[in-house]
C-alpha cells in the first residue's frame, strides 16, 4: 500500500505557511476576525470530550491541512471507537460552515442511516453556533441561510444536482461479510466515482475515513489508481510498528486511556490474526495463506464423552475426478470450549452410492443431529431421504446458507487461532489439513464447508455455546 505519510514537522509547516499567506491576503484586504483553530473550537463545543489524546491532535493538524489547502485529498485509517467520526464527520464541517456558511458539504457513509446520523449530530451542534435556514431542515440535507450546508447519503443514494465543496466518507463498509463481497465493493467504487467525485466542484476537498476491511475495500481500490499520488494518508495502528507517526514505541497502544495492550490483546484473541490486523492495525490481508495455518489444530487421541454431535453434508453434483467431493465430518464443542472434529466422510459417488453412505451413517450415528444444504441438489436429497422408512427416528433438518464460504469460515477460524480446535485423530487429517491451508485459493473447499454448516448448525441449536462465540 502507498504510504505518503507526512511528518507532524511538516504538516505543521504547510499550515504555517498556508496560514501566513493567508493573513497577508486578509490584511491586504481590509482585514478580518481571526478564525477560531480548530482545537481550541473543539473544546469550546464540546468540552466533555478528550480532545488533547496525541491520536486526535495529529488529526486535528490534518485537517488544519485541509482547511488551509495544503492538502486536498486525505486518507484516515484508524481502529474502531477511537473518536474519528466524532472528529472528522461530525465536528469539522460545522467549523467550516461556521467560517463560510456557503460552504457545501457531502457525508457518506454505508448506508443512509449511518449518514444521516452524522449529520444530525452536526446540525444540533450547527444550531447552537449560528443561524441555520427555515426552509431547508430535513436531517439528510439541511442549510444555512447562505447556501451552504451538509447533505448526507448513504452508499448508491445519489446526489444528483448538489455540488460539493468538502466531501467526508465515513467507513463505507458496514461489516465483514460486505467487505468480502466483490459485488458491494463494486457497488462503492461505482458510488464513489459516479455519484461523489462528479459532485466535486474546482478546488473542493475529499476525506476518506476508513478502518480497513480488506484489501480491495474502497480505500485500497484508489490507491492502486493512477490517482493515489494525490493523497495524503494517515494511519495510525492499534499497536504501534516501526515509524510510527505518533513517535510510540512498537507495540504502545494508540488511546490506552480508552484501550490499553491487555484490552487490545483480548480483542485481537477474539478477533484472529486476520481481522485484527486489518481492522486494527489498517493492514488488510489476502485470506490465501492467512486464514488457516497448521500448526493452529490440535490432535487428540478421543474426545470427551456425553458431548453432541452434528453432522452437516456438503453435496458434491458429479464425480468427475476435477468435481468437488461430498463431505461429512461430526463436529462437537465440549465444555472447555474446544471445537472437536472427527470422522471426515468423503468421497466422489453418485447420489446412489452417497445417499446409502449417508444412511448408513445416520443409521450409525443415532443420537447425532444431520442437516443438508436446502439449496439446489441438497433439496431434493433432504425431500428423498425424509421418505426413507429407515431414517424415521433420525433428526434430519435442512439448513439455509446466506453467507460466503470465507465470511461462514471466519468464526472457527478464530477459534482455531486460539488453540480451541481439536481434530480427533484419523487417516482424514493430512488431507483435511492440506485443503484448509489453502482456502480459499485451493481447488477444493468442502471439508471446510461441512466444519463451516456444523458451526452453524452449533451456533443455531440447543448447544449455543458456539453461537455465543460467533
Amino acid at each position: 500500500m502507498l504510504n505518503s505519510t507526512i511528518p507532524t514537522s511538516d504538516l505543521l509547516t504547510l499550515i504555517a505557511v498556508e496560514r501566513e499567506r493567508r493573513r497577508r491576503a486578509r490584511a491586504k484586504a481590509g482585514g478580518a476576525a481571526p478564525v477560531v483553530p480548530f482545537p481550541a473550537w473543539l473544546f469550546d463545543t464540546s468540552p466533555s470530550y478528550r480532545w488533547d489524546w496525541p491520536h486526535m491532535r495529529y488529526i486535528q493538524q490534518a485537517l488544519e491541512a485541509v482547511s488551509s489547502g495544503a492538502l486536498m485529498r486525505l486518507m484516515l485509517f484508524l481502529p474502531p471507537r477511537h473518536g474519528k467520526s466524532e472528529c472528522v464527520t461530525v465536528r469539522y464541517p460545522v467549523w467550516r460552515l461556521e467560517q463560510n456558511p456557503e460552504l457545501r458539504v457531502i457525508v457518506g457513509a454505508y448506508n443512509q442511516t449511518l449518514a444521516s446520523s452524522f449529520s444530525r449530530k452536526a446540525r444540533k451542534i450547527a444550531q447552537g453556533r449560528f443561524p441555520l435556514s427555515q426552509e431547508r431542515t430535513a436531517v439528510e440535507d439541511w442549510q444555512t441561510p447562505a447556501g451552504g450546508g451538509i447533505r448526507a447519503a448513504g452508499v448508491g443514494a445519489g446526489v444528483t444536482g448538489r455540488g460539493a465543496d468538502l466531501v467526508i466518507i465515513d467507513d463505507p463498509v458496514k461489516n465483514r461479510e460486505e467487505a468480502e463481497s466483490a459485488a458491494y465493493r463494486d457497488r462503492v467504487w461505482e458510488w464513489y466515482t459516479d455519484d461523489l467525485y462528479t459532485r466535486l466542484e474546482p478546488g473542493a476537498a475529499l476525506i476518506l475515513i476508513m478502518t480497513r476491511w480488506h484489501e480491495d475495500d474502497l480505500a485500497g481500490r484508489i490507491l492502486t489508481s493512477e490517482r493515489a499520488s494525490d493523497w495524503h494518508i494517515i494511519s495510525l495502528p492499534a499497536f504501534a510498528e516501526e515509524h510510527d507517526p505518533l513517535g510510540r514505541e512498537p507495540g504502545a497502544a494508540l488511546c490506552p486511556e480508552r484501550y490499553d495492550e491487555a484490552a487490545l490483546g483480548a480483542i485481537r484473541e477474539v478477533l484472529g490474526t486476520r481481522s485484527f490486523t486489518a481492522l486494527y492495525q489498517q493492514r488488510p490481508q489476502p485470506a490465501e495463506g492467512a486464514l488457516f495455518k497448521r500448526t493452529w489444530f490440535n490432535i487428540v487421541d478421543h474426545a470427551p464423552d456425553g458431548l453432541q454431535w452434528v453432522r452437516y453434508y456438503d453435496l458434491a453434483a458429479s464425480v468427475k475426478t476435477t468435481a468437488d467431493y461430498t463431505c461429512c465430518a461430526a463436529a462437537a464443542l465440549g465444555d472447555d470450549g474446544v471445537l472437536y472434529i472427527r470422522d471426515m466422510i468423503r468421497g466422489r459417488w453418485e447420489w446412489p452410492d452417497a445417499k446409502k453412505i449417508i444412511t448408513q451413517t445416520m443409521q450409525h450415528e443415532p443420537h447425532t443431529q444431520h442437516a443438508i444444504e436446502e439449496a439446489m441438489h441438497g433439496l431434493a436429497a433432504l425431500q428423498e431421504l425424509h421418505r426413507d422408512p429407515a431414517l424415521i427416528n433420525i433428526s434430519l433438518r435442512g439448513v439455509r446458507v446466506d453467507k460466503d464460504k470465507v465470511s461462514r469460515a471466519l468464526p472457527w477460524a478464530a477459534r482455531a487461532e486460539a488453540g480451541k480446535v481439536a481434530l480427533v485423530r484419523g487417516a482424514w487429517i493430512p488431507a483435511f489439513i492440506d485443503e484448509i491451508c489453502q482456502f480459499p485459493q485451493g481447488a477444493h473447499d468442502d471439508q471446510i464447508d461441512t466444519i463451516s454448516g456444523g458451526v452453524q448448525m452449533l451456533g443455531r441449536g440447543s448447544n449455543s455455546a458456539v453461537g455465543a462465540f460467533i
